[in-house]
């Protein structure tokens, strides 16, 4: 991958004092994407079970959203407990001590409390007892933002490696009686270690929002149940995701037909074909698995990312374009050399 912009050399090399304490600054270091792994509740729900008391069949879900099957937490499974499993996987994946993790974000909106929040939980689960710990809420964007702000932590030199969590049980939000949604959420989790210096390498990642579309996509402390106007975000969903794709692979210094594997947040299935058919990319380099999972929210690109190495398209080397586009609104998009174990 070329060479992401980077600060004017000199200031690089500079010997910066700090009151006088005469501290070198730390030149950056490349971040990269050690490990994936990821977990979901363990009950498959089919669309006839949610089609059937809306008056539709399972194929006026399958043709509208390009999902057949999700996962639904059940009463006994926590965001939390379900989060350190993939935590866990994830570290023992890129052979990382617990102990030795910086820094835990959690992604997510749907914690299972208000207090105490997710991350300082999956933290002391996972047995990180000295990292600090932190929510993210961006909504789907969250994984990405997640990502760009451990691989910022790692180049800096403030922390080696970084535990970043996508987490959501969109089902505990979701209004069943709504034909616009019912059929669309799904539960699940994943997680990533950031490491300095590699594997792969963490390229540039644009972040985004504009809350003039906030109104399309909410949720209230009131009423507790996710609420979506689907045809302008639909709309700005693909405009949003495919303007990032070009800006971010430009700032890598890569053509998209440079890019192995394209791998969007699973937010329906006519979403990710309208951004593929715009930027004219194969069907084959553009990961979908949202059939089986539906929208989980945080949790799927690592969801995905998963998926793509389990059917062998997602190898050492690799050169990923992520993306990602959820409520605020929020976007984001990424390239990341794979180095990654999954």
């Amino acid at each position: 991958m070329p060479d992401a912009p980077t600060r004017a050399d000199g200031a690089l090399e500079a010997a910066a004092t700090a009151n006088g304490a005469g501290r070198a600054r730390r030149p950056l270091r490349t971040a990269g994407i050690a490990s994936i792994a990821t977990a979901v509740p363990k009950r498959a729900v089919p669309n006839a079970e949610i089609a059937a008391p809306l008056g539709v069949d399972d194929e006026w879900i399958a043709s509208r959203t390009g999902i057949r099957e999700r996962r639904i937490a059940g009463d006994d499974e926590t965001l939390v407990e379900l989060s350190t499993v993939a935590a866990a996987e994830a570290l023992e994946r890129a052979s990382i001590d617990p102990g030795e993790v910086d820094l835990v974000l959690v992604a997510t909106f749907t914690p299972d409390d208000l207090q105490p929040h997710a991350a300082p939980l999956v933290a002391k689960r996972v047995g990180a007892g000295r990292a600090g710990a932190t929510d993210v809420g961006a909504a789907c964007s969250g994984f990405l933002y997640g990502l760009s702000l451990a691989s910022a932590q790692v180049e800096a030199g403030r922390a080696d490696s970084v535990l970043v969590v996508g987490a959501d049980f969109v089902s505990r939000v979701t209004d069943f009686t709504d034909k616009r949604t019912a059929g669309l959420f799904g539960d699940g989790t994943g997680a990533a270690v950031v490491t300095a210096d590699g594997p792969g390498e963490i390229g540039p990642v644009v972040l985004r929002a504009d809350a003039g579309g906030a109104h399309f996509i909410t949720a209230t402390h009131d009423e507790r149940k996710l609420r979506m106007d689907g045809r302008p975000t639909f709309r700005a969903a693909v405009a949003a995701m495919s303007e990032v794709t070009v800006e971010v692979a430009e700032l890598a210094g890569l053509g998209l037909d440079e890019i192995d594997l394209f791998v969007y947040h699973q937010a329906n299935g006519r979403i990710l074909s309208a951004v593929g058919e715009r930027l004219e990319l194969p069907a084959d380099r553009v990961v979908d698995c949202i059939e089986r999972y539906g929208n989980t929210s945080a949790a799927t690109i690592p969801i995905a990312l998963s998926e793509a190495a389990a059917d062998g398209r997602l190898v050492p080397g690799a050169t990923v374009l992520l993306g990602a586009f959820g409520a605020g609104f929020t976007w984001a998009g990424g390239v990341v050399e794979w180095g990654g174990v999954v």
